[in-house]
C-alpha cells in the first residue's frame, strides 16, 4: 500500500513559507517558484555578505584618501609611510579617525611624513 506524504508534506512546504514571508504574488505562493526564489535569495545573500566586506574597503580607502590629500599627501604615498614608520592601524580605523577625530588623523599623517622624509 501506498503512503501519502501527508504530515512530512506539509512540514516542508511550512518551512519554506515561512522563509519566503514578505515575498509578493508566487513568489511567495506557490511551492515550486517559492523554492526558485529562495535558492536565488540564498546565493545572492552568500554573494553580497562577500561584496559588502569589498564595499566598506573602498568606502574607507576614499574616506582616507580625501582626509591625506587635504594634508598634502596620496593615499598610496600615505599607506607606504604608515608601513615605513611602523604604525599598524587598519583602514578602518583610519577612516573613523579621519572623520571623528581630526587632531589624532593629522598626528598620524605627522608621523608618515616623517617617516617618509627619512
Amino acid at each position: 500500500m501506498r503512503a501519502p506524504k501527508g504530515a512530512a508534506r506539509r512540514q516542508s512546504k511550512k518551512r519554506l513559507f515561512k522563509r519566503a514571508k514578505g515575498f509578493r504574488g508566487g513568489r511567495g505562493k506557490l511551492t515550486r517558484t517559492v523554492k526558485e526564489t529562495l535558492a536565488r535569495s540564498g546565493a545572492y545573500a552568500f554573494r553580497d555578505r562577500r561584496v559588502k566586506k569589498r564595499d566598506f574597503r573602498r568606502l574607507w580607502i576614499i574616506r582616507i584618501n580625501a582626509a591625506t590629500r587635504a594634508h598634502g599627501l596620496r593615499y598610496s604615498e600615505f599607506i607606504n609611510g604608515l608601513k615605513k614608520a611602523g604604525i599598524e592601524l587598519d583602514r578602518k580605523t583610519l577612516s573613523e579617525m579621519a572623520i571623528h577625530d581630526e587632531a589624532g588623523f593629522t598626528a598620524v599623517v605627522e608621523k608618515v611624513k616623517e617617516a617618509l622624509a627619512a
